[in-house]
């Protein structure tokens, strides 16, 4: 998708206002979540919002989203935002979000959603990291034992272990 930022879109410091934001980004979210399922699909979360650069007026909003991962009627999108100034024809990433959109059925119950075959290195990446975020929302949500969030115990013990190995910056 694309936006232009226009004086209606700006705060008091004349940036972009994070909720327009959010707005475009849910748009964009749930539009890689329906022609995924070929189903209306619905915002059941949002997570790990970075909001790394303003976006000032007149530029560009260049937003870009995939299914990450589907886990049965669930399924995290991942939305990045870049800014692009035409004079300069530059272009900078200023935003990233993980949004969770349940598919649904004509009454507004859930259905299952064709799962994501992940074929690149880079997909094959972003599909074991949802797992991760999906344990780790489930957890803060009080939704999941913390015995069985066996993706993030693995996760945290490889950090464990990279932080044990020995440096290779020594102090004088």
């Amino acid at each position: 998708m694309t936006e232009i930022v226009i004086p209606n879109d700006l705060n008091g410091l004349g940036n972009l206002l994070g909720g327009r934001l959010l707005h475009w980004m849910d748009l964009c979210a749930a539009i890689s979540a329906q022609r995924h399922t070929n189903r209306v699909c619905v915002t059941a979360a949002v997570d790990f919002v970075e909001f790394r650069s303003p976006i000032r007026q007149g530029e560009i909003v260049v937003l870009e989203s995939q299914v990450n991962r589907v886990f049965r009627t669930s399924m995290e999108v991942e939305v990045n935002v870049w800014a692009e100034d035409p004079r300069t024809q530059t272009r900078r990433h200023c935003n990233r979000a993980f949004y969770t959109f349940v598919a649904v059925d004509e009454t507004g119950q859930p259905v299952e959603a064709p799962p994501v075959l992940p074929e690149t290195p880079e997909e094959q990446t972003r599909y074991e990291q949802a797992a991760r975020r999906r344990e780790l929302r489930l957890l803060l949500a009080g939704r999941l034992d913390p015995e069985k969030a066996a993706r993030l115990q693995a996760s945290l013990a490889e950090l464990a272990s990279r932080n044990d190995e020995p440096s290779s910056v020594t102090n004088s």
